[in-house]
């Protein structure tokens, strides 16, 4: 079979297509045949080998991904030959809070092989079936931006009808951001550099809309957009000391859900106005089996539908990649098996 490497040299264009042995299953794991993956700023994080991010020689990328089940080993009770699946980001996350020893094993960086390979095993309960509805390329983009979003805005931030949330950018994980807001019924005011990517987000149902590049200023507008108090819930996708504008703008006690580091991975912050507004400051992990489970079913209630920007065929994975670091998409990239 085939699969895409990642070669000593650490970057986009020196990613190596393979070949493999198809791999062996054992009796508690099943076989799927890849159909589509999605990818994530934080591939490029692994593909370039930055930081804690860096994997071994030989790593398998990508995260996200679907397939079909083409083989269970005898000992599989729960799933089928022929189900849909896609893999869980992080396969030992099921349930619960999150611990040291649930984070481990994600799919695509430093401790596993990922999905850009036509045949990938798991173990039964590291993957989870999709809604049918949805297309393999929709499917594709759930389990780690769809479920991020979920998780910091959904499961921890609560929102619901009458709170006000704060989108920065067009990426994976603020597009599903605003589509879960929409959906819970919040008032969403959306950044973007972007005049074509606002004029979608108004589209999708976003009334207030700013352009930080010729409102460089944008906290003044959000303020005034708020009446002054602020919003209830910043996703923060930038990360480093872009999060003072974030405490800036949220209200008294209101919540920042720190999901993006795009900007660096350390900062100087206001912590004292942390403090005086008291503001929730809070980390989001990509989530557990558990939320996906319940984030399916509300994706199926309301049939909504996950943003494509563009699905490369898999002969092109390396200008899917580069589509990806250029900035310029709104929604998910995919590539197709």
């Amino acid at each position: 079979m085939k699969a895409y490497q990642i070669t000593e040299n650490y970057n986009i264009e020196t990613l190596a297509l393979v070949q493999k042995d198809y791999p062996k299953v054992l009796p508690h794991q099943v076989l799927v045949k890849m159909s589509s993956v999605s990818l994530n700023y934080r591939d490029l994080l692994v593909i370039n080998g930055i930081d804690n991010w860096k994997p071994p020689v030989g790593r398998v990328p990508i995260s996200d991904g679907v397939g079909r089940i083409v083989e269970v080993g005898n000992q599989v009770s729960s799933l089928a030959v022929g189900d849909r699946v896609a893999g869980l980001f992080l396969p030992n996350w099921i349930e619960g809070k999150l611990r040291p020893e649930k984070l481990t094993n994600s799919l695509g960086g430093r401790a596993h092989d990922g999905l850009l390979q036509e045949y990938v095993v798991f173990g039964e309960t590291e993957v989870i079936e999709v809604p049918a509805f949805l297309t393999d390329d929709a499917a594709a983009t759930l389990p780690c931006a769809a479920l991020t979003a979920w998780h910091g805005l959904i499961e921890k931030g609560k929102i619901n009808k009458g709170n006000t949330v704060l989108i920065q950018g067009t990426g994976g994980v603020s597009i599903f951001s605003m589509q879960f807001a929409l959906m819970a019924g919040a008032e969403v005011i959306l950044i973007s550099s972007s005049e074509e990517k606002l004029n979608l987000a108004n589209k999708m149902g976003v009334k207030h809309l700013i352009n930080y590049k010729t409102t460089p200023n944008w906290e003044d507008k959000v303020l005034e957009l708020t009446n002054g108090s602020g919003v209830d819930h910043v996703v923060e996708v930038v990360g480093s000391d872009h999060i003072n504008r974030s405490i800036d703008v949220v209200s008294f006690d209101g919540t920042v859900s720190l999901i993006g580091v795009i900007n660096g991975l350390y900062g100087n912050i206001n912590t004292a106005k942390i403090m005086s507004k008291e503001i929730k400051l809070q980390g989001i992990e990509v989530g557990s089996k558990e939320m996906f489970e319940r984030m399916n079913k509300a994706i199926e209630a309301s049939q909504m539908q996950p943003v494509i920007y563009k699905t490369f065929p898999f002969s092109e994975a390396r200008e899917a990649f580069h589509s990806l670091q250029a900035g310029n998409h709104f929604g998910k990239i995919c590539i197709q098996f």
